[in-house]
């Protein structure tokens, strides 16, 4: 029968406070909820924001929802730069999410994400004519993302990165 000793756990796993092997089971579904919960947020931005987009809305509530400081302060820049400009986005952007990482132990937790983005369809255009913006097309690229889980137990994406130069 092990006494509990520290030195009778396997190297790297998780001690109690008591220095037992901390128990495990819990943590997968734990975490698969997380990965849950983290690409429900991802969707949800990714929605928001094209239709942010479309209506040349930065101020859509839908963003607050599903976007934290300092990705939502990004993505309404971008739609109030396109609008002054008098662009607008339109057509479909395809998502292939994966949640790469989660952190449960950190405060606050969070989930990577990456995804492949397909842009091939999702133009800028000009709200007068809809002709496309010159050097606005894109193909198919990698974006990462970063979930948070807030006090509040929502999960919000908080930072986003598009990595155009990096095709998937």
């Amino acid at each position: 029968m092990s006494t509990g000793c520290a030195k009778d756990q396997e190297p790297g796993a998780p001690a109690s406070l008591d220095g037992a092997p901390a128990a495990t089971p819990d943590a997968a579904p734990e975490t698969e909820a997380a990965s849950k919960a983290a690409l429900a947020a991802y969707a949800g931005y990714l929605d928001a924001a094209r239709e942010a987009e479309k209506s040349a809305n930065p101020l859509d509530p839908a963003l607050k929802k599903y976007l934290a400081d300092p990705l939502l302060t990004q993505v309404r820049l971008a739609i109030r730069d396109a609008k002054e400009h008098g662009a607008m986005r339109t057509g479909t952007l395809i998502s292939d999410p994966r949640v790469t990482d989660v952190r449960l132990d950190t405060v606050p937790a969070t989930a990577s994400i990456q995804d492949c983005l397909d842009g091939t369809g999702y133009r800028l255009v000009y709200t007068k004519d809809k002709s496309v913006v010159p050097g606005s097309t894109s193909g198919r690229y990698l974006a990462t993302a970063t979930a948070t889980r807030y006090s509040d137990g929502r999960w919000l994406i908080s930072t986003g990165t598009a990595h155009q130069d990096q095709p998937c």
